[in-house]
């Protein structure tokens, strides 16, 4: 019980809400496209078993991506990837990724394509949520992550719109969020079991695993997201505006 009163649980649940909020916004309109032509009577009903059964789903792939993470150099691996998650969040292509999403008028056909597109879509949202888990303490990132999940669904299914609109508004919190990424991404890559583990890989230099230097690499993740990320939409073309 003194392990979920410690602050390092709920910083680990706030960035994972702040994940799902950020990455999960998707998911909504998934959901919004697979049901919309169902009956109105049974449209709750879809996004209700789609919902369920996309979070039983991406607790069933973050408990892998918890396992893989302890072996060597795949938390390496997962904080480059993060790096690039937090870039595109910084400066996303606008391309819709949505329109082959096909609606369903029965019940169940709808509730499979959400589960089947949120399958496709959830690989960002698992390795990042699976990073902000680490940080929580052995024997607890399980539930923390099916708490923080539990916690944002809510969020995502019924308050997206409103989110959207925040993010519209105010363009610091998407900034703030691929920071966040990057963030996770630093402390992932310093804790790998090839750079933490004196007795194992020998010949991988070693990093001292302190405060100081997980924070360091935190910090150093986040300015490479923002730099990085600033960069590559400062290069993008700016839309072309329809001609009257």
């Amino acid at each position: 019980m003194e392990q979920f009163m410690a602050p390092e649980f709920w910083v680990a649940v706030g960035q994972i809400i702040m994940i799902d909020i950020l990455l999960g916004g998707d998911n909504a309109v998934v959901i919004a496209l697979a049901c919309r032509k169902l009956p109105p009577a049974q449209r709750t009903q879809g996004i209700l078993w789609g919902t369920a059964g996309a979070i039983v789903l991406r607790v069933i792939l973050i408990f892998f991506a918890l396992t893989l993470l302890a072996i060597p150099f795949l938390k390496l691996v997962g904080a480059i990837l993060l790096v690039w998650i937090g870039v595109k969040l910084l400066a996303p292509d606008h391309d819709d990724a949505h329109g082959n999403i096909a609606g369903s008028d029965k019940l169940w056909g709808a509730v499979k394509t959400v589960i089947i597109a949120d399958l496709v879509m959830s690989v960002d949202n698992v390795i990042a949520i699976a990073g902000a888990a680490q940080g929580a303490g052995e024997g607890h990132q399980m539930p923390l992550v099916i708490f923080g999940l539990l916690v944002s669904i809510p969020i995502i299914v019924w308050g997206s719109q409103l989110v959207i609109k925040l993010m519209d508004r105010f363009p610091m919190i998407i900034t703030l969020g691929g920071m966040l990424l990057g963030w996770i991404a630093g402390t992932m890559a310093v804790s790998d079991p090839a750079l933490a583990n004196p007795a194992n890989w020998t010949w991988v230099p070693k990093v001292p695993q302190t405060d100081t230097i997980k924070y360091a690499a935190g910090i150093a993740g986040a300015l490479l997201v923002l730099a990085i990320g600033k960069w590559a939409a400062s290069r993008k073309p700016a839309p072309a505006t329809p001609a009257h």
